[in-house]
């Protein structure tokens, strides 16, 4: 128990690979999600953005960035109780969840201006 404790604290450095890994995952479902639903129910053109398809790729994305916000404002506060190798941990993590919530942000932005399955 004490094991699996030390592993879900956002000092450690297993956080270095999840914010990358939440943003790849995030990516692939989105625009995985993105071709099977064009090639299943294809919304009409005329809509514009305003398609059942976008409104859950923005809920997917929505989400995406809550959660990574979540993690790099939890790193960052856990890093100014620590010193050293605990505090550089949590301030790389808190760095790496912020530019992937950067990442999907950036990524997430064709949502909001380009209709669907074009």
């Amino acid at each position: 128990m004490a094991i699996a404790m030390q592993r879900l604290q956002l000092t450690h450095p297993l956080h270095f690979v999840i914010g990358l890994t939440l943003w790849s995952a995030w990516f692939v479902t989105v625009y995985g999600g993105h071709a099977v639903a064009c090639e299943v129910i294809p919304p009409d053109p005329e809509q514009g953005i305003f398609t059942l398809v976008n409104a859950l790729l923005l809920v997917v994305s929505l989400a995406a960035v809550g959660l990574l916000a979540m993690l790099t404002v939890g790193c960052y506060r856990i890093g100014k109780r620590h010193e050293g190798r605990l505090r550089f941990n949590a301030r790389v993590s808190a760095g790496l969840y912020l530019f992937s919530m950067l990442g999907v942000l950036f990524a997430a932005m064709p949502i909001l201006g380009i209709p669907p399955c074009l």
